[in-house]
């Protein structure tokens, strides 16, 4: 467990730069889905939404949920500083409960109004492809991550534990958004345990009922086991339409849309 400690920065890197280019060298080689926008102007947002997602989260959370991990240790709070359990059964455990609290965060993101202002610029993206699964808006960064130190101390999840949980949910939002059309048996057998490309693919459906399921980012179960599951989309992967029914135009495509919209009065939307 030290060694995961005193390796993160690596850890974090290597895994975040492996997927990334695995999952856009498998997008241009297989596939899923055609793009209706050009892939330069959505990357140069996307990722630049990365970079300022960091800054604000370094500017606003100077502590974060490793450092939180530590300091309940250090104080005995949370569930696993007052159990005694072996090291592997609480690490397991960690992981597991911290997935479905992240699926339950992401339930409120589409059911409460003014965290779906926010959550919108994620599914506005017209095209899903790897990056997609880094485009956030900052504010919501900041939430989720607050959120995520909440759930930290609460659980007292080791250090440990907390940096192999972010590296696994960030690697699969980058497999689970990624443009990838696994064979069918391949997909059929990986979406009993995790979530997958053709899974994950509903959920950015421009269909409500589609949108509003599949809401799991790295373990399958939690949506069949609350019945928001949806085995596919209505219109098929290749003809179905991504993004939300009000912004199917160029400009989710661009930086200043993306962060203003949250901010910006509509008379109806698809989800609040």
């Amino acid at each position: 467990m030290q060694t995961i400690i005193e390796n993160e920065p690596a850890l974090r890197m290597s895994v975040f730069i492996g997927v990334f280019a695995l999952m856009a060298v498998l997008e241009a080689i297989m596939p899923k889905k055609r793009r209706v926008m050009p892939r330069l102007g959505r990357w140069i947002t996307n990722l630049s939404l990365v970079v300022i997602d960091g800054l604000v989260v370094r500017l606003l959370v100077p502590i974060l949920a490793v450092g939180v991990a530590v300091w309940a240790a250090e104080q005995s709070v949370g569930l696993f500083n007052l159990l005694e359990l072996p090291i592997w059964i609480e690490f397991a455990l960690a992981i597991i409960l911290l997935d479905v609290l992240i699926y339950a965060q992401h339930v409120a993101s589409h059911k409460i109004p003014v965290l779906w202002r926010l959550h919108k610029v994620h599914h506005a993206d017209r095209d899903i492809d790897v990056t997609t699964g880094a485009r956030f808006h900052p504010l919501e960064i900041v939430l989720s991550m607050l959120f995520k130190l909440l759930c930290v101390v609460l659980l007292g999840a080791s250090a440990a534990a907390v940096i192999v949980f972010e590296v696994l949910l960030n690697g699969a939002a980058m497999f689970n958004h990624a443009n990838v059309s696994l064979p069918k048996a391949l997909d059929s057998v990986m979406r009993k345990l995790i979530v997958t490309p053709d899974f994950h693919r509903v959920h950015h459906s421009v269909v409500a009922t589609e949108t509003n399921s599949n809401y799991g980012f790295f373990l399958s179960c939690w949506d069949r086991l609350f019945r928001t599951y949806t085995a596919q989309p209505s219109s098929g992967h290749e003809a179905m339409t991504i993004g939300l029914s009000q912004y199917q135009s160029e400009q989710p495509n661009t930086l200043w849309w993306s962060l203003k919209v949250p901010f910006v009065k509509r008379r109806k939307s698809q989800n609040a």
